[in-house]
C-alpha cells in the first residue's frame, strides 16, 4: 500500500470507530469500477474489518454477480429495477449464481425512480421472499419527476422515502438510503429513521443508520468526503504513473524513426 492508501485506511478505521461506518461501496453501473480498482478496494476493506456493497451492472448482469462472488461481496445491489419482472429476473440471476444458498451475502434492489415507486406493492413479495433489502437512490428518483439533484433534501422527495420506509418496516426489509448523501441531509435522514433505516450511504462509504442521529454527525461525513476525495486522488496517481511508464521508449523510439527517416531521406536526395 502507499502512503495515500494508508491515510484512507486511517479515514476507515476511525469511520468503523467512531462515526458506524460499516461497509464501503463500489460501483459496476454508473461509475465503472475496474477489477483493479476493485481489489485496492477490497483490501482496505479487509484490513478496516468493513463490508464492500457492490452495485452490480443490472437485474441480469450474470458475469457480474459472478465477480462479486469470486470478490466477496457482502451486499449486492441490483440497479434500475421498476417493475416486478425486472425483479423476477434479478432473483433468478442471484439464485443461479449463488445456487449453493450463501448466506453471507446480501442482496438488495435499488429503488430510484417514479416508476419504480408506483411498482413497489406489486414488488413486496417477492422482495420480502428472496431479498434482504432495498436502496433508495434518491439522485436518479429526484430527476425522474423533472426535478434538479438540488431538490434531494425537499420534502417531497423525503416524504416518498418514508412510504418505502413505511413499506421496508411492515415487510421485515432493510431500507438503505443514498444519493447525495451530505450534511444537509441529516434532518432528512432523522425522519427516516423514525420510521426504518438500516443504512445511508454516501458514493463510497455506508453508514449504519443509527449515525443520522449521531451528534458526531458532520464529522462523519466530513471524513466519507475525505475518504472518496483521497481515493480519487489516488485512483488518478496511479493511472498516471500507468500512462507515463513507457514515455521513455516512447521517445527512443520516436527519436530513432526520426533518425532513420532523416537517414533515407539524406540517401534519397543524394
Amino acid at each position: 500500500m502507499n502512503p495515500i492508501e494508508y491515510r484512507m485506511l486511517d479515514m476507515l478505521k476511525k469511520g468503523r470507530d467512531q462515526f458506524g461506518v460499516v461497509a464501503i461501496k463500489a460501483e459496476f453501473e454508473a461509475e465503472g469500477t475496474r477489477p483493479d480498482e476493485l481489489l485496492r478496494l477490497l483490501e482496505l476493506a479487509c484490513r478496516a474489518d468493513l463490508k464492500v456493497a457492490l452495485k452490480i451492472g443490472g437485474c441480469e448482469a450474470i458475469s457480474d454477480l459472478h465477480a462479486s462472488r469470486l470478490y466477496g461481496a457482502g451486499y449486492i445491489i441490483a440497479p434500475m429495477v421498476e417493475t416486478a419482472y425486472a425483479l423476477s429476473k434479478f432473483v433468478q440471476a442471484k439464485n443461479k449464481v449463488y445456487a449453493d444458498g450463501d448466506t453471507a451475502t446480501d442482496f438488495l434492489f435499488n429503488l430510484e425512480t417514479e416508476t419504480a415507486l408506483a411498482n413497489l406493492s406489486e414488488m413486496l413479495p417477492l422482495a420480502k421472499e428472496e431479498l434482504s433489502g432495498i436502496v433508495f437512490g434518491r439522485v436518479d428518483f429526484t430527476m425522474s419527476r423533472g426535478l434538479t439533484r438540488a431538490a434531494i433534501d425537499d420534502r417531497q422527495i423525503t416524504d416518498s422515502v418514508l412510504l418505502v420506509a413505511h413499506a421496508c418496516a411492515e415487510h421485515d426489509l432493510e431500507l438503505v438510503v443514498g444519493g447525495g448523501v451530505a450534511v444537509e441531509s441529516a434532518p432528512a435522514l432523522r425522519k427516516m429513521r423514525a420510521v426504518r433505516l438500516d443504512r445511508f450511504e454516501t458514493r463510497k462509504v455506508i453508514f449504519d443508520g443509527a449515525a443520522a442521529e449521531s451528534p458526531d454527525f458532520e464529522a462523519a461525513i466530513g471524513n466519507a468526503v475525505a475518504f472518496e476525495l483521497a481515493w480519487l486522488q489516488n485512483k488518478r496517481d496511479y493511472y498516471k504513473a500507468m500512462a507515463d511508464e513507457d514515455l521513455a521508449r516512447i521517445r527512443m523510439i520516436q527519436e530513432r524513426n526520426a533518425a532513420a527517416q532523416h537517414t533515407r531521406l539524406a540517401s534519397v536526395a543524394a
